[in-house]
């Protein structure tokens, strides 16, 4: 796959598009490119953008979606926090989003309460991460729910196998990219087409979920497609079902019984 530049827009930006091409191992161009994808750093965010008809990709943990689901997102009682385990929950679990993508999923959980370590591969999508919690932090509306989230630039399986003991998480969090074969969903998505296309899909899950169950303490969470088919290995104990996605558990009490 071919390297995606990033283009700093904004002149007295420059600095911050270095500190992000040093850290993510990213190529600054001069030239805002004429066509592919490219990150281009203006003075409000880091976006993905392409030539393309359809709007920038870019994380955002203040403003849009992110803000209604602080302010009227549903509590404990939404899907994902029903699966990772909140409801009735006295302490509030470590969670390990292992596949963070636009980090949409770990700042519900942080919004919740949740310490949240957000773990992504890729450079484009761990570089528009940074910039969405780097903004977040500024903001007094949101720097409470930033601080309970921290980014590693890494590959899942490694990084989770590398755990010490003290360090493993409650939860692990998994949602992969797989190619989309829905193509009234494809059509209505064009934005998030373009960043399957840059991020690439993961096709290591079934490896990937082993880590994760081998790093958990609790329960592994793997988010799917309501007609998806599971990942291939390990049976899930339990699955949560929802309109256009479903949630499988693998309880590790229930897997070390099995």
């Amino acid at each position: 796959m071919t390297a995606t530049p990033l283009y700093c827009a904004e002149p007295a930006r420059l600095d911050a598009a270095l500190r992000l091409c040093e850290r993510f191992s990213l190529l600054q161009v001069k030239k805002r490119p004429t066509d592919g994808y490219w990150l281009e750093l203006n003075g409000e965010r880091l976006e993905l953008l392409t030539t393309g008809k359809h709007g920038a990709v870019y994380a955002e943990f203040v403003e849009g979606a992110a803000r209604h689901r602080r302010e009227q997102g549903g509590g404990r009682g939404q899907p994902v926090a029903k699966a990772v385990g909140l409801k009735g929950a006295k302490e509030l679990p470590y969670v390990v989003d292992a596949t963070a993508g636009l980090g949409r999923d770990s700042f519900v959980l942080a919004t919740l309460g949740c310490r949240v370590t957000m773990v992504e591969r890729s450079p484009v999508a761990a570089a528009l991460l940074a910039d969405a919690l780097e903004r977040a932090l500024r903001d007094e509306t949101t720097r409470d729910i930033a601080e309970r989230m921290t980014l590693a630039h890494a590959n899942s399986r490694d990084w989770l196998a590398g755990l010490p003991e003290a360090q493993r998480p409650d939860v692990v969090f998994v949602d992969p990219m797989f190619p989309d074969t829905d193509k009234k969903a494809a059509a209505a998505k064009k934005d998030m087409q373009a960043f399957q296309h840059v991020i690439g899909d993961d096709m290591d899950s079934a490896e990937l979920l082993a880590a994760a169950i081998a790093a958990a303490k609790v329960r592994v969470v793997v988010k799917r497609p309501r007609l998806g088919a599971p990942i291939a290995g390990v049976k899930p104990s339990a699955v949560l079902d929802g309109k256009s996605t479903r949630f499988d558990l693998y309880v590790i009490k229930a897997l070390a019984s099995g």
